[in-house]
């Protein structure tokens, strides 16, 4: 069965810093690429950071020089190393498996979404 879990997220200061965890089930760590997608609260959902099976990584302008993705295949893990947050940052993270190359809004995915995990930044 095709599952995404989030987890990680919450409340930090402007300047701090959290990591995101995903544990994807099924076939989906088998896709060529993971991301991390957000939503902020009235907007559309982006893409922020992907990462290719074969270990290449791509970001957002908008987060280039403050997050980090990984993966672990053996665990089925993909994470965000997010630091120096902004609250621009505040959205809900999800994680999924982008169907065609590149970043922002508009990246449409092989799966559906999970329960995602909130991160707010605010002082």
């Amino acid at each position: 069965q095709d599952q995404l879990v989030e987890s990680g997220g919450g409340l930090v200061q402007p300047g701090g810093s959290l990591r995101l965890s995903c544990v994807a089930s099924g076939s989906i760590f088998s896709s060529p690429a993971m991301g991390w997608y957000r939503q902020a609260p009235g907007e559309e959902r982006e893409l922020v950071a992907v990462i290719t099976n074969s270990g290449g990584t791509n970001y957002a302008y908008s987060v280039k020089g403050r997050f980090t993705i990984s993966r672990d295949s053996a665990k089925n893990t993909v994470f965000l190393q997010m630091s120096n947050l902004k609250p621009e940052d505040t959205a809900v993270y999800y994680c999924n498996a982008p169907s065609r190359p590149g970043t922002g809004r508009g990246i449409p995915t092989f799966f559906g979404w999970g329960q995602g995990t909130q991160v707010t930044v605010s002082s």
